[in-house]
């Protein structure tokens, strides 16, 4: 089993729980993350939060391209429906030449619906806008000759992007998933599989499962590092702390409903704790929180299931905590 961490960055946070600390912060923990063997990072993008989440995922990587060695760089997820194809497509190509061929392309079609606000793009286009987006950018990083594109919303003449990328065709492309619906899409698309946090273990494997089927049915051989679990991380070795890592669960779903939603459309997912009850039940369901070794026992059932490869989310940033998963927690599975 293979480990990474899953988050981002702040440039603030007006004292709110996030899955984000500051900048500087937030560089120092990734490169102690991997001094520490951990296999990889994957940023968020968010853009109108208020509290300085990142929004320029893909410029945070590559500064990090510089600063690591060894890390898988991963986007989780960049919105495709508010970007222009081709732009994006160059940025990605100029990370995965920097960083020698460590990114991973994390791509979605977006859910807050203040974002979408923001950007004045009706929620209601997201998918035939992320459908095309995906078609420009796989012929956009593979094409080594000039392409016209002709679509609804995306038209480009003559065009060659640049610089080449590393890693052939193109980058890993990961797709986000919260349902049956977009693991099937991933696994029949080629797509490598980006789960969600708040899916129990039972549900995990059974999408696994589902995965592997799909790609073994088209007669590929299934890699398990194509699919990355992501997990909430709390340490907590005495019932006061995990009191605690309940209350930062809570306050941090309740700042996630907040800052994503507008006036008009509130994000009342019903897989989203609404009282801290709720929250407590969800996360004694499906959050890494414990000491360690009921934290290993946790992770056994992921790995009973085909988990391979786990992404943790600590939402306190604690480098004693990231220490104590890497000291006691991983050896259990090397």
């Amino acid at each position: 089993m293979r480990f990474g961490l899953f988050g981002g960055a702040t440039a603030h946070n007006n004292g709110r729980v996030s899955d984000s600390q500051h900048y500087k912060s937030f560089i120092d923990y990734v490169m102690e993350a991997e001094d520490l063997g951990f296999y990889s990072t994957f940023l968020v993008e968010h853009h109108f939060t208020g509290i300085g989440q990142v929004s320029a995922s893909l410029n945070l990587l590559t500064y990090l391209a510089a600063k690591t060695r060894t890390m898988r760089l991963g986007s989780g997820v960049v919105v495709l429906p508010w970007h222009n194809p081709v732009l994006l497509a160059e940025q990605a190509a100029t990370l995965d030449l920097l960083s020698d061929g460590r990114f991973d392309f994390g791509i979605g079609r977006g859910y807050r619906p203040n974002e979408f606000d923001g950007f004045q793009i009706p929620i209601e286009e997201a998918e035939e806008r992320y459908q095309e987006c995906v078609e420009i950018l796989k012929k956009a990083m593979s094409s080594t000759e000039r392409f016209t594109h002709k679509g609804k919303r995306w038209h480009f003449e003559d065009i060659v992007v640049e610089p080449p990328v590393v890693q052939r065709p193109h980058p890993p492309l990961w797709l986000g998933a919260f349902s049956d619906r977009s693991t099937r899409e991933a696994a029949e698309l080629g797509f490598k599989l980006l789960l969600d946090q708040r899916a129990n273990p039972d549900q995990v494997g059974a999408r696994v499962q589902a995965y592997r089927e799909i790609v073994e049915a088209k007669g590929e051989t299934f890699d398990p590092m194509s699919i990355a679990v992501a997990r909430a991380y709390h340490l907590a070795r005495t019932p006061e702390e995990r009191d605690a890592a309940h209350r930062a669960r809570f306050d941090f779903a309740h700042n996630v409903n907040n800052i994503g939603s507008n006036k008009l459309a509130p994000m009342m997912n019903p897989n989203r704790p609404q009282t801290l009850e709720d929250s407590k039940r969800i996360s004694e369901g499906n959050a890494l929180i414990g000491p360690p070794d009921e934290i290993i026992a946790r992770l056994k059932q992921l790995e009973a299931g085909g988990v391979a490869y786990v992404l943790i989310m600590d939402v306190t940033w604690s480098r004693e905590a990231l220490r104590v998963f890497a000291k006691e927690v991983m050896p259990a599975f090397q």
